[in-house]
């Protein structure tokens, strides 16, 4: 039972040193700033901003998160599929974070003033659609073994 485990250990070991930890550090980062930016908007934005600039800006945090998790999931991924897909989710979800979350976040700063900046919010969607429909086709590949 020791030596299971042991091997296992080692594997995980294995997979901690291969993975892209640029990713992962920008992933921490990322997370870290969508946990301040949720407290800020829950205790601080609550009395300044309308409700509905609030659920705004709840959303940017939320998408945020989940990309954060999808790409410290690339990360763990660079090694045991093929690269350039993997490699190529991890910058649609940044890119996806900083387009779709960061144009939300200024969409309920700024409330109606700027309301055209919204017609840019899609395409960090897409950024984010495009990360997951690669990381999927990057697990179809025959090199994942750890």
């Amino acid at each position: 039972m020791y030596q299971a485990f042991a091997i296992s250990y080692k594997n995980l070991n294995k997979a901690v040193l291969n993975m892209h930890k640029g990713f992962l550090k920008t992933a921490f980062l990322f997370a870290a700033t969508a946990v301040m930016l949720g407290a800020f908007g829950a205790h601080g934005l609550k009395k300044i901003i309308s409700e509905s600039s609030l659920q705004i800006f709840e959303t940017g945090v939320r998408y945020q998160m989940y990309h954060a998790f999808g790409l410290m999931i690339a990360a763990i991924m660079f090694n045991t599929s093929i690269q350039k897909r993997v490699l190529l989710a991890g910058k649609l979800f940044v890119t996806g974070m900083i387009i779709f979350s960061g144009s939300l976040y200024f969409l309920a700063l700024t409330g109606d003033k700027f309301r055209f900046v919204g017609a840019i919010t899609p395409i960090g969607g897409t950024c984010f659609i495009l990360g997951w429909i690669l990381l999927f086709a990057a697990t179809s590949d025959k090199k994942i073994s750890l």
